[in-house]
């Protein structure tokens, strides 16, 4: 189970991991972020920064290492990660990696509600899927090549794991529509009648009754 952290936003880690190598103001961090695809890796809010900084330094995990003025513009703060920081950083990534959480993504809402629509139109939208899903693998395996030539693997970990994700969810995709329009998914005769009378069968109505699968 995870923990309860004093900054749980996943901000406040990417914050820390960018801090570690120097100290640097706020509008630093996010360019170095951005550049390193962070906002991919996960969901960043940007216009929360400041905030999550904020509470990384009332924690004790960031402090004020100076305060500079560059010509006319405003004073900037420069921010240095602590020691407790550097702890909360390692400790973080130790429960990210150690420790599975269940995720929800969009596509297992709408495949937990599927029946609503009919089989024949959940086919081709299967298929639009799928189409999606193979471009974007062929450009991520064309981008992971390219990286390959310049960055060592350990900073290509995540990129290869999102890939792999991609492509086992293409084949699943695959292999349900085999099922689809081959007519070996299980109850599908009772699936396409639904739609095709407008009312719910009474062997449709016994499946929703007992609901679906167990947490």
């Amino acid at each position: 189970m995870a923990k309860q952290r004093k900054v749980s936003n996943l901000l406040g880690l990417a914050v820390l991991s960018t801090v570690a190598a120097k100290p640097m103001h706020p509008y630093e961090m996010a360019s170095l972020m951005r550049e390193r695809g962070k906002d991919r890796d996960m969901p960043i809010k940007w216009g929360s920064l400041y905030t999550v900084v904020r509470n990384l330094e009332k924690h004790g995990f960031l402090d004020v290492a100076e305060s500079v003025r560059d010509g006319g513009h405003p004073e900037r703060t420069i921010y240095r990660i602590t020691d407790a920081g550097r702890e909360e950083l390692a400790d973080w990534v130790r429960e990210l990696i150690a420790v599975p959480e269940r995720e929800q993504p969009r596509f297992l809402a709408g495949l937990s509600v599927w029946q609503v629509i009919a089989p024949d139109e959940v086919t081709d939208l299967l298929r639009q899927r799928l189409a999606l899903l193979e471009k974007e693998i062929d450009g991520q395996r064309e981008a992971l090549t390219g990286y390959r030539r310049e960055v060592p693997r350990l900073f290509l970990v995540e990129v290869e794991y999102e890939l792999a994700i991609r492509e086992a969810e293409a084949a699943w995709t695959r292999s349900l529509l085999d099922e689809l329009t081959t007519g070996s998914f299980p109850d599908l005769a009772a699936w396409r009648a639904w739609h095709e009378r407008g009312e719910m069968p009474p062997e449709v109505a016994e499946l929703a009754e007992r609901g679906g699968a167990p947490d």
